[in-house]
């Protein structure tokens, strides 16, 4: 997270600065002129949006001018304007197929450019798995319905995959695509309902080196579910992070999403570990070890933050170490597989990793064309590096098989989904992705938020955003290479803000983020590889889409399996009455939860402490007494309603019982899933993250504590009588099937539930 940034979850609940009384609102601009607008949106990008139902705002002709700059049209005057329209209508013409086509399992409908090809034409479809399939394209008669897709159909026994599809015309033109072709709907949940949310850095126990590590979620996984009876434990993005002093904390804003973080090693679960001979060395490693543990007890017993940075220079220290011993012939066999396997974007990855070690993360620094992955200085430099590039390969590899260790503990202790990973909405600019895969990202933009109701300056998240032509020119390569390799060791993944995979606000650089535009992605695809990886891992897809979701994307998540996510404070009849919304009325298809990382934890909620924290950093937008008085009535109107039900029989004044009656609330939903954050279970009061605090809030850095901020450990959160509480309510609740609706004591729904305002 960049200094004057938000995070790109804030959309959940967005801090609003307030404006000065004396400021005017600026003009908004005109309508764009029409050649202008009809270039944008042969291009995706739209020049207006509606922040509400009644309102609709222009983008400034310079915004669209920007952005199409960035996906290469010259659209600076009006003279290049006509030009390029020019341009895209004569390919259009000669245009037989787009870059990539998408397939659905069952489909009883071709796609349109399918459906177009003239009889007579002679299709070549080459998959993935290696063979050839030839057949001419049927008359225009027998294009639709089962008769072109059933069973029977040539189209209808292609395998899963992304394969290659060509077309030869009567008239002798040839074309060739991409054709995703993807089961209809992810996998469904199976097993229990309840698991466990948690931040893994937060989460130390007595081995761990000064934050969370790999071995603790191992630990934690198996617990949880032989213990808990929990069915999942979602955890935050580990991707790597960008290395610099001090590291950007956020989970979300890495360095790469393809590959994990190594600083989540447990190191002396490294086999070779054990086998440090060098009395010199064993003598160092032991030093690391106490300075670990000075670490870890500067967290836990004199309330410092987690130090990442200081963490990954003694683990780092002990992989070098570590290195020195040779992998044995059958370790030495499996990590010569996952070279093979990952190929040249690990070798990329690593290869950055090592110039970053030499010149520092700010690549505008580097010597001569090095900050060209495809340079002869980068190629000359690769050769010179190979021992550094093969210690971070390694280290990647061996997170890899830690990751895989985790998951698997979760299901030998009886999780049918177990680990929930999650994938962060973009790369940090200055990362190993943006500078792997330049081509691939949009130059001089970044994404965020347009402006609403809650934040009148809109949203700059500092990431910058792929280029839907580039993704679709290369069959979302990039986009099945991410999402292979974050499934590789999990049964299901988190997508952050999912609704990205429809559109994105670009905000051009030097511009402020109320000048920026909606780009539209091709959201089948996206869905489709996305659904298409998922079924490849047998793992579950949950979207967050939370916030304000632009119609019809909620309809088309569900219709393809993907699960969405539900905070009980923001499930109100929103159209109606604005009362808490019942049970039986919330949408099975979610993650149902009561908070999460960037919202107030519940006994925050509960008690207020979240306003007093807001009000301390300066982040109200109102009267402190307002902001209270506010706050208040939303929790009893909750905890009146919670009681009418039945679930809070020991009444509101009891903190606990009413985190307990929450989760027993949730279980009452159809929710596929129920999330516990894991800080609610011992009554944390800090939340994770405060949206819109850069340095006054020490975001991402606060490890697990009790209700009166103590830190906790792993073994102490294993013993919590808080923790267990809740834990024999939730059984309770799910033994007595109390999921199935609501007493009859409950106020009925009076419409429909609607989105939360914008």
């Amino acid at each position: 997270m960049a200094a004057g940034r938000t995070t790109p979850e804030e959309p959940v609940e967005p801090v609003a600065e307030p404006a000065s009384p004396a400021e005017p609102s600026p003009p908004e601009p005109p309508p764009v002129p029409a050649p202008l607008a009809r270039l944008a949106a042969l291009y995706g990008v739209a020049v207006s949006y509606s922040p509400s139902a009644d309102r609709t705002v222009h983008v400034p002709a310079a915004t669209a001018v920007a952005v199409l700059a960035a996906l290469d049209v010259d659209a600076s005057t009006p003279e290049a304007v006509d030009a390029a329209l020019a341009a895209h209508d004569a390919r259009a013409r000669t245009e037989v197929l787009p870059p990539t086509l998408v397939l659905w399992r069952g489909a009883q409908t071709l796609p349109e450019a399918l459906a177009a090809l003239p009889e007579g034409t002679e299709l070549r479809v080459a998959t993935e798995q290696g063979e050839a399939r030839t057949w001419p394209a049927p008359p225009p008669a027998h294009r639709d319905g089962p008769a072109a897709t059933g069973a029977s159909g040539h189209w209808a026994q292609l395998p899963h995959g992304v394969h290659r599809l060509s077309v030869r015309l009567p008239d002798g033109r040839e074309a060739s695509c991409h054709l995703v072709v993807a089961p209809a709907r992810a996998k469904a949940p199976e097993g229990p309902r309840h698991g466990f949310l948690v931040q893994l850095y937060s989460l130390l126990s007595t081995r761990s080196w000064g934050m969370g590590d790999l071995g603790d979620l191992a630990d934690l996984a198996a617990w949880a579910g032989r213990f808990l009876g929990a069915g999942f434990l979602q955890v935050n993005p580990l991707h790597a992070a960008v290395p610099g002093t001090p590291t950007d904390p956020s989970p979300y804003r890495p360095s790469t999403r393809r590959f994990p973080d190594p600083v989540h090693l447990r190191i002396e679960d490294v086999p070779e570990f054990g086998y440090v001979t060098d009395p010199a060395d064993r003598t160092r490693l032991g030093e690391l070890l106490a300075e670990a543990a000075a670490l870890r007890e500067g967290v836990l017993l004199r309330d410092a933050l987690l130090d990442r940075d200081a963490v990954w220079a003694l683990k780092r220290e002990a992989l070098t170490i570590v290195a020195g011993v040779p992998l044995s012939p059958g370790r030495r066999a499996a990590y010569c597989d996952f070279l093979a396997e990952q190929g040249t974007a690990l070798e990329d990855h690593a290869t950055w990793l090592a110039l970053v070690d030499l010149y520092g993360p700010d690549r505008t620094r580097w010597p001569g064309a090095l900050a060209d992955r495809d340079s002869a200085d980068t190629a000359r430099e690769r050769a010179k590096l190979g021992g550094l590039i093969d210690f971070h390969c390694r280290a990647v590899w061996l997170t890899d098989c830690q990751l895989a260790a985790a998951q698997r503990a979760a299901r030998e202790a009886g999780m049918a989904v177990g680990l929930v990973h999650d994938l962060a909405v973009g790369v940090h600019p200055d990362g190993s992705d943006t500078w792997a895969q330049a081509h691939a990202y949009a130059p001089g933009m970044s994404v965020g938020a347009p402006p609403d109701a809650f934040n009148a300056r809109g949203q700059d998240w500092g990431l910058p955003p792929w280029r839907p032509d580039v993704l679709a020119a290369t069959g979302y390569a990039p986009y099945r290479s991410l999402l292979r390799n974050l499934l590789r060791h999990a049964g299901a993944v988190r997508i952050d803000h999912v609704m990205g995979l429809f559109r994105l606000w670009w905000v051009p650089a030097g511009l402020p983020p109320t000048e920026g535009a909606y780009v539209r992605y091709d959201a089948e695809a996206m869905l489709a590889v996305l659904v298409l990886e998922a079924d490849r891992a047998g793992a579950v897809v949950v979207g967050e889409d939370l916030g304000t979701v632009e119609p019809g994307v909620r309809d088309a998540l569900a219709a393809r399996g993907v699960l969405g996510t539900s905070v009980l404070w923001f499930e109100r009849d929103w159209a109606g009455t604005g009362r808490p919304l019942p049970p039986e009325a919330w949408r099975e298809g979610c993650v149902a939860t009561a908070t999460t990382h960037d919202l107030p934890s519940t006994a925050a909620r509960l008690t207020g402490d979240h306003v007093a924290l807001r009000h301390r950093l300066g982040l109200l937008t109102r009267p402190l007494a307002r902001e209270r008085a506010e706050e208040a009535t939303e929790v009893t109107d909750w905890l009146s309603y919670l009681t009418r039900l039945g679930l809070l029989p020991e009444g509101g004044e009891d903190e606990e019982a009413a985190v307990r009656a929450v989760h027993r609330f949730l279980l009452r939903t159809p929710a596929r899933m129920v999330g516990i954050w894991l800080p609610d279970a011992v009554g944390d009061r800090r939340p994770q993250n405060l949206p819109g605090t850069w340095d006054q809030y020490p975001n991402w850095r606060l490890p697990l504590a009790d209700a009166t901020g103590r830190p906790l450990t792993l073994e102490e959160l294993a013993a919590s009588p808080r923790l267990h509480a809740l834990v024999e309510a939730i059984r309770e609740a799910s033994d007595s099937g109390a999921h199935a609706g609501a007493d009859a004591g409950a106020e009925p729904l009076t419409a429909p539930p609607g989105e939360r305002p914008a």
